[in-house]
């Protein structure tokens, strides 16, 4: 996938606006091994850093935008639609609604979170507004981060070997996702616990 995606970028280079469909394409494939492929590629001066980041931007934000909408599609099912006010999930429904803006915040950072919490924001009808000013704050902090950090590492190892260079910068994206997870996982925890404490006091 991840030698897809290169050739899915780096064969559109030479016209602005089929670079930009191509990143915007694979961000919906795989945003962080897209957005690590355009930093290096940007590093590299094959890709320009406005259009990159740009584009970046414009794909992961689309795509979050799709799966609350996905949700919401799918809430409007008629077999699906009598599970919104449902008992059975009105715990998760609350739990969701009053930790919103955290959840969907974390979902970013967290891998293999966001799918299930973008979906069910729009299963629920939670506020689109809310949605995607949340969206773009934490899209807009992770993945320049993750740009960033991807074009330094592609400035300090312009002079490696093709094969050698990618298998580091995807070894690093591993370490990226397990530190993100852990670090959000462990603050999750302790907002939570809080949460759970105050209430306890007000009871």
């Amino acid at each position: 996938m991840h030698h897809f995606l290169f050739h899915l970028i780096g064969g559109a280079v030479g016209s602005s606006a089929l670079l930009s469909l191509a990143i915007i394409l694979g961000t919906f494939i795989l945003e962080d091994p897209t957005t690590v492929i355009v930093g290096v590629l940007a590093a590299d001066g094959i890709i320009g850093i406005p259009v990159a980041l740009l584009s970046l931007y414009a794909g992961i934000i689309l795509g979050d935008i799709g799966l609350y909408c996905l949700g919401y599609l799918a809430s409007t099912h008629p077999r699906l639609a009598r599970y919104v006010d449902h008992d059975f999930i009105a715990p998760f429904r609350t739990w969701l609604e009053t930790r919103y803006v955290l959840t969907v915040f974390s979902a970013r950072f967290i891998p293999g979170s966001r799918l299930p919490t973008y979906t069910a924001s729009g299963f629920f009808r939670s506020p689109l507004s809310t949605f995607v000013l949340t969206a773009i704050v934490a899209t807009s902090i992770w993945t320049t981060f993750l740009f960033s950090a991807s074009y330094w590492f592609g400035s300090f190892t312009s002079e490696w070997e093709g094969p050698f260079r990618w298998g580091i910068a995807i070894a690093f994206l591993v370490v990226l996702f397990l530190v993100a997870r852990h670090n959000l996982l462990a603050y999750r925890a302790k907002k939570n616990g809080l949460d759970t404490g105050a209430d306890t006091r007000t009871t």
